[in-house]
């Protein structure tokens, strides 16, 4: 088993491919800090005002976390701001990121009403405000500003033989199946963009795809 992972060593690619070089190793490590903080700092007063309207329409905290998988399988905790109801658990669904039964269900099924979302998460969502906190894992080194979005174990077998690039790579605040449709794309075809993605990576594409993402979110494509 990897270190701290959740799978075999076997799933992952070899040091041959791209995601493995020493360009993604720093220069792409380099390039997510930078823009991060930089992002932070342009968004901390817009955050403060999403944080204001949380606290003010619904009890609970602002933020909440998920646990996710991330490279080599390692989990972690992703950040985002809340949109669901505190009492989402008693309503029998999944308000964390364990993925029982129920919560899949609403993953797998975005285009129906999710009762547990409040009005405000529903405008985050909708506008893809509620994942500004991941800034924060991007800082952490838990994700980078653009890879394969990233997933809960759950969803780890809808991938197929196409898991290992997945966990070869650092899960992103946007990728290549963000801008290409999001919610309306299907898994089996996210699979294979989350490979396209790591098997062509060059920061040349993590800056088209980081380009892309700005329309994509003010066009609302796939978003739910």
């Amino acid at each position: 088993m990897a270190s701290d992972g959740l799978y075999p060593a076997d799933y992952l690619l070899s040091a041959e491919e791209p995601v493995a070089s020493w360009r993604y190793q720093y220069v792409k490590r380099s390039f997510d800090v930078l823009c991060a903080l930089t992002m932070t700092a342009a968004l901390a007063i817009p955050g403060l005002l999403i944080a204001a309207a949380i606290l003010l329409t619904s009890e609970g905290p602002v933020f909440y976390r998920e646990e996710r998988v991330g490279r080599d399988g390692r989990s972690f905790q992703i950040w985002k701001f809340r949109s669901m109801y505190r009492s989402a658990a008693q309503l029998g669904h999944s308000a964390g990121g364990h993925a029982d039964g129920a919560g899949l269900h609403w993953r797998m099924n975005k285009n129906l009403r999710d009762p547990r979302i409040t009005v405000i998460g529903n405008v985050l969502r909708r506008w893809s405000l509620d994942e500004l906190p991941q800034l924060f894992n991007v800082i952490r080194g838990e994700m980078s500003l653009i890879g394969p979005r990233p997933i809960v174990e759950a969803e780890a077998g809808f991938y197929g033989n196409l898991l290992t690039f997945y966990l070869a790579a650092t899960p992103g605040l946007s990728g290549l199946w963000q801008v290409s449709g999001r919610s309306d794309v299907g898994y089996a075809e996210r699979a294979k963009l989350d490979a396209l993605y790591v098997r062509s990576w060059c920061l040349g594409a993590d800056l088209g795809i980081l380009l892309r993402t700005i329309p994509a979110v003010l066009r609302r494509i796939g978003a739910r």
